[in-house]
This record gives C-alpha cells, structure tokens and sequence, in this order.
C-alpha cells in the first residue's frame, strides 16, 4: 500500500514539476515578445508650432525688372528685386538658439516656380532657366533658418509666359498654397527637431474655417494657424510629407498647388 502511495506522489510530483517548468517558460517567452515589441516600436511623430521668431513687419520684396533670353537649352530668366527693411546674408538674431538646419549663408529670398523645391539666394538677383510654358513664380524672403517671413510686403508673385506660347494664367486672387520646408537632406543634430513651413496666398486658417492637413509618413495633423512647425520623432531613411489646403467640410480647395507631396531623407 505504501508503495503504491510512493509511486502515485512520485508521478504527482514529476507533473507539477514539468508544470512549473512550462509555466516558467511561458512567462519568459512572453516577456521576450513585449520587450522585442517596445525595443522595434517607433517613436511617435509629433507636431508642435515653432516658439515666436524676430518679426519683420516693415520688410519688403519688390520685383525692379526681369530679362528673357531664349538659348539653346532652353530660357535664361534674370530677376532683379528690391529687398527693403531686411538684410540678404545676415544671422536671423536667434538662429543659434533655435536648435534646427539653419544656413550659413544667412537669410535668403526663396524662389519657387510652379510650387516646386525652392531655390534659395543670397542677393537680390536671381538667374533661372525655363523652358517654353507658363509658369506661376514665387518668391518670398526667408530667415537664416528658412522660415518664411510673412508680413504683408515680404513677396512677390506672377505668372509668367515664357516663351511662343498662349499664356494660360493662374487667378493669383485665389487662395493657393505653397510647400517650403522641410526640404533636402537632415543630418546629426538637425533630424531632431525638422520646421515644416509652408506660404500661403488669400486665405487665413481657422479652428472653423480653412485649414491645412499635414500627413507626414501616413500621421494626419490638422493645421488651423499659418505659422512653422515643428516635427519630431522622424526615424532614418525617407520621410513623406503631405500638404492640403482644405475647406471647413474638409474638402480640397481647387487650385493647382494646394495638395502637395514632397519626400525628405533622415539620416543618423
């Protein structure tokens, strides 16, 4: 009888030892899956409106001549503008202390044809060549860092037909929408911390009224105030970023550049 009890809390034991051991194991595993699953999660994208930056409420950008010369790759354009109240190629006061890509070069006029990659210069001359077309120029002065100094003078903005062409024009009194920044390539220090910044035309943003739909590697912000931005939380590689100037139902407004996509590169 006795052996018979031995055998039987000898079986018994084995089972809640094999238990143990699988219930042990279980639990390791699990904890494994969490740990792998926080270390591969992805820090979260985030956009928060840029601190206030040096204003320059008198500046002025006017546009003194331009020059067409037909060449055989195409049309040399040269511009001619005035800048007033604001000084090409100076430190904006606190470019230091912003912590974002700033431009050694200092503050700019950003040149942009057709809400295309802007082109930033130092004086206030500009060269370009365009080929045969009608084109919607715009340009804007910048501080060092490449925000958009958005006081009532600091642009200027035209269609243009270059070229033997029937000009098809743009209404420049509706409202429109142009990409800025972010732009090119982010290294070391400047992925940190990237200033989306955008132009607009004839229109204002509001909690109830126009806004802009920021979706940046598929996240969706909603922008109701003109002013830069900054974004946070990009990984390495390729970074999606979309614009969309949208009515208070959410609809796209028309016009020819108010849904934009442009592709920046993170690197560590």
């Amino acid at each position: 009888m006795k052996t018979k009890q031995l055998g039987f809390l000898t079986i018994l034991m084995i089972a809640l030892i094999g238990y143990s051991c699988t219930s042990t194991t279980k639990s390791e595993e699990s904890s494994d899956e969490v740990a792998e699953s926080a270390d591969d999660g992805f820090e979260p994208i985030t956009l928060t409106k840029a601190p206030p930056s040096p204003e320059f409420p008198d500046a002025q950008l006017s546009k003194i001549g331009i020059i067409t010369t037909p060449t055989d790759t195409g049309n040399h354009i040269s511009y001619s503008f005035e800048v007033a109240n604001y000084e090409l190629g100076a430190q904006t006061e606190d470019a230091a202390t912003r912590g974002i890509a700033n431009s050694g070069k200092g503050q700019h006029i950003h040149y942009i044809v057709n809400n295309g990659p802007y082109a930033a210069h130092y004086m206030d001359g500009i060269n370009d060549v365009l080929e045969d077309g009608n084109y919607v120029v715009l340009a804007f002065l910048s501080r060092s860092y490449h925000e958009s100094v958005k006081s009532e003078g600091a642009f200027y903005i035209e269609n243009l037909a270059v070229g033997p062409v029937d000009p098809e024009e743009a209404d420049l009194s509706a409202p429109h929408l142009f990409y800025s920044r972010p732009k090119g390539t982010y290294k070391g220090a400047d992925t940190e911390k990237v200033m989306l910044d955008f132009y607009l035309l004839n229109t204002e943003l509001s909690s109830d009224g126009n806004k802009v739909i920021a979706t940046i590697n598929g996240k969706e912000f909603t922008i109701d105030e003109w002013a830069p931005y900054y974004i946070e939380g990009l990984m390495s590689g390729e970074t999606t970023i979309e614009l969309e100037l949208v009515d208070a139902d959410g609809n796209t407004i028309p016009g020819p550049f108010n849904k934009v996509k442009r592709t920046i590169t993170i690197e560590e």
